[in-house]
């Protein structure tokens, strides 16, 4: 019991996502889009007539391996030092609140859409890591384990760039989730002073 406690929500979070993707493998195809609304793919119309739980499923889902495991790398660098950084409670807040409220973003700039896509994907999530990480920068004059505030920003602004300029990118999610992440670290973490 004593070693599960010192387990970090993070890599609990990866685990599940790791666990869902082999679910969905071993079930059909992580890339047949008919496949990935049975298990809660988001997708606009759906939500809108009260699916609203796809708004939290979707985070758990990943279109192929590729998808999956740019995610979860990324997830692991950014998520570790900001899990020991605010403490669990505190990042599972900025993860759930960016996630979650990257969705809702674009699930409302999804709504009159014709042809609305369907998405899925932990990056709103993660891109809630990332806003985390520069707001506990932020909040404490540059001062996190491992990182800059220059070199969140710079990371940041790329992952956007490159967002923006590939298709089949769910944007809305990811600026949505980084705003989110930065506000919720913001309010919800200490100074380090504070917090020694």
């Amino acid at each position: 019991m004593e070693n599960w406690k010192k387990v970090s929500c993070n890599k609990i979070i990866i685990g599940l996502n790791v666990l869902v993707f082999l679910l969905v493998e071993f079930t059909g195809l992580s890339q047949d889009t008919e496949h990935m609304l049975n298990w809660g793919a988001a997708y606009a119309p759906y939500i809108s007539n009260g699916e609203y739980y796809r708004l939290v499923t979707c985070m758990f889902l990943h279109f192929g391996m590729e998808h999956l495991a740019n995610n979860m790398l990324l997830l692991y660098v950014i998520g570790e030092p900001l899990e020991r950084a605010v403490g669990r409670w505190r990042y599972l807040m900025i993860y759930f609140v960016g996630g979650i409220g990257g969705n809702i973003l674009s699930w409302i700039l999804e709504k009159e859409n014709p042809m609305p896509p369907v998405s899925a994907g932990a990056s709103g999530a993660v891109f809630a890591a990332v806003g985390g990480i520069i707001g506990v920068l932020v909040k404490n004059r540059g001062k996190a384990e491992g990182f800059t505030l220059r070199q969140m920003i710079i990371m940041a602004a790329l992952s956007l760039y490159f967002g923006f300029a590939s298709q089949g990118v769910d944007n809305a999610a990811h600026v949505g989730g980084l705003i989110l992440g930065f506000i919720t670290a913001l309010v919800c973490s200490r100074r380090k002073q504070d917090s020694e």
